[in-house]
């Protein structure tokens, strides 16, 4: 699945720090420190970037296109 434009429970813009977010916790850093340092303080907003799934580096939307 693509990661979401908005917050679902607030609505603020969280896709803008996604592609940051992203890349540093493939690099190791541990995710509340990222969110932190991105400035993610609220709990919903927060949610949205750890329920998000992470499939070896490719969108849930790719292994939903192999089933028609």
């Amino acid at each position: 699945m693509m990661f979401p434009v908005r917050c679902f429970s607030c609505g603020t813009v969280v896709s803008e720090v996604y592609g940051e977010y992203h890349e540093r916790l493939t690099n190791g850093e541990k995710s509340d420190e990222i969110l932190d340092d991105l400035d993610i303080t609220k709990y919903c907003c927060r949610r949205m970037f750890a329920s998000h799934r992470l499939h070896n580096d490719k969108d849930l939307f790719d292994d939903v296109m192999e089933y028609k």
